[in-house]
Formats: structure tokens, C-alpha cells, sequence
């Protein structure tokens, strides 16, 4: 069993995972960025590795990826910055990263560096199941969780499919559409998380559009084993950028906050 799955069974209540953009504003800030959202509790670390082309995420995370590849960031970077992270933490880290940059390393060659890193997870946002057999032998090669990705048009034959082939844990697309934050958590994320719960075991997060402690809490509710929150983690990241310390303590106070939403009376 990996660091993800041991994350799962040990805790009582949903886990909080974080997602930041590698290399943004640079690399130095980006760890300080990394350890703070650890520090304030995130259970599971996503780390996005900067792309041109980041189909799948809204404004915010866009920006922010310019900001990192602006600064120079490269995989061989972000590479560094896990090797960096698992100096101080044991934390589980996945990866989000695109097709693209997998394929121009090597398939192989990249789960084979990432796992010499210290990644516990990659999630390819914009490859399709049906081509996803190569990275998959990859990651069992390599003992790395492959997360993958279930949306609202979903069918239910192609959720076994997907839960088949899946580990550490099911992200479930919350919303129509790309990555930001919105104003609740529509009924559509709720029955999704409920139609992929009849199908499997695996544990299942809810990401995209999620920011508020409310928003936490009622997921939690409905029984969501992980809260991903990444647009207003950026967000944060972004405004903050030019004072370390400010952005340091606004990522701790709001993970805490978010911690604090989907623990309170939401298992038993």
C-alpha cells in the first residue's frame, strides 16, 4: 500500500486536498507556498506542472501557469521541488499534469523520475481512458497511483471501466466545464458522487469550483472522501506573491478554515 491509501484509511473524516501550480511565481516561493498549505493540514498535495495549453483549468490556474513557465520552470524543475518537499514531509503528492509533457519525456522515463522524487500520484487530465494503457503499465511499473478523472457525462459503464483501472482515489469532476471557483455546490456533483459510489470502493474526491468552508462542508455531508480545492488556493498564491510571509500565514489560516468545515460533525 502507498502513502495515498494509508492516507485514506488512517483519518475519520474527509481529507483536504491542495492544489498549487509548481513553479509559481518561481521556485522558491512555490515551496514556501508547498510546506505552508502542509503546515496548515492538506492531506494530499496536487502539484501542477505548468502548461501552454492547460485545457482543462479556468483563468486563475491558467495565469498561474504562465507565471511559473515566465519563471522557467521546467519538469526537471518541478522534479526538484518534490526531492525538496520529502526533505521535511511525507505527505502524499500527486501530480496534475497534461498528456503532452508525459509523452515528450517518455512515458517511462517520466514515472520512473517522478517516483526517484518521491510522487505518490499522477493524474493526466486530458488523456482518455481508452489510450491510457501505456501509462497505467507505467505507473504499476513504477508504484504510482494513477488518478483519474470522472465528470458529470460519465456513463455508468465507463465509471467500472475507469474505477477498474484506477488507484488512490477518484477524482470527480464537480462542474460543466474547467477549473474556478463558483458560488455553491450544484446537485449535478452531488448525485455524480453518489452514482460513482454504486460502482466502487475507491475513495472519491470532489474538485473543481470548490472554495468555501460551505462548500466543503456540504460535500463532506454527502459523504465525498476528499474536499480538492485549487483556484482559490492560486488565487491566493497570486495576490500574495510579492510577500512570502503574508502568503504563507493566508494559506495556513485558509486551509485550517477548510479543515475545520468538513471535520466538524461530518463523520462519526
Amino acid at each position: 500500500m502507498g502513502r495515498i491509501a494509508d492516507t485514506f484509511r488512517s483519518r475519520n473524516s474527509p481529507l483536504f486536498i491542495g492544489f498549487t501550480v509548481a513553479g509559481d511565481p518561481g521556485k522558491e516561493t512555490c515551496i514556501r507556498a508547498a510546506r505552508a498549505l502542509i503546515d496548515g493540514g492538506t492531506d494530499i498535495l496536487e502539484l501542477g506542472i505548468p502548461f501552454s495549453d492547460p485545457v482543462a483549468d479556468g483563468p486563475t490556474i491558467q495565469k498561474a501557469d504562465e507565471r511559473a513557465l515566465l519563471a522557467g520552470t521546467t519538469p526537471d524543475m518541478v522534479f526538484a521541488i518534490v526531492r525538496e518537499l520529502r526533505k521535511s514531509s511525507e505527505v502524499p503528492i500527486v501530480f496534475l499534469t497534461y498528456y503532452n509533457i508525459v509523452y515528450r519525456r517518455g512515458i517511462r522515463s517520466f514515472y520512473r523520475e517522478a517516483q526517484e522524487a518521491g510522487v505518490d500520484g499522477i493524474l493526466i487530465a486530458d488523456m482518455p481512458f481508452e489510450e491510457s494503457d501505456a501509462v497505467t503499465d507505467a505507473a504499476t511499473e513504477f508504484g504510482i497511483d494513477p488518478i483519474m478523472l470522472i465528470t458529470q457525462t460519465t456513463t455508468d459503464a465507463r465509471i467500472k471501466k475507469i474505477a477498474s483501472r484506477a488507484r488512490g482515489y477518484l477524482y470527480l469532476v464537480a462542474v460543466l466545464g474547467v477549473t474556478g471557483v463558483r458560488e455553491t455546490v450544484s446537485d449535478e456533483a452531488i448525485t455524480l458522487l453518489k452514482r460513482v459510489r454504486k460502482h466502487t470502493d475507491l475513495p472519491l474526491a470532489l474538485g473543481f469550483g470548490i472554495s468555501t468552508p460551505q462548500h466543503a462542508k456540504t460535500c463532506a455531508e454527502q459523504g465525498a472522501d476528499g474536499i480538492i480545492v485549487g483556484s482559490a488556493i492560486v488565487d491566493i498564491v497570486g495576490k500574495n506573491s510579492g510577500d512570502p510571509k503574508v502568503m504563507e500565514d493566508a494559506l495556513r489560516h485558509y486551509v485550517a478554515s477548510m479543515k475545520a468545515a468538513i471535520v466538524t460533525d461530518c463523520r462519526v
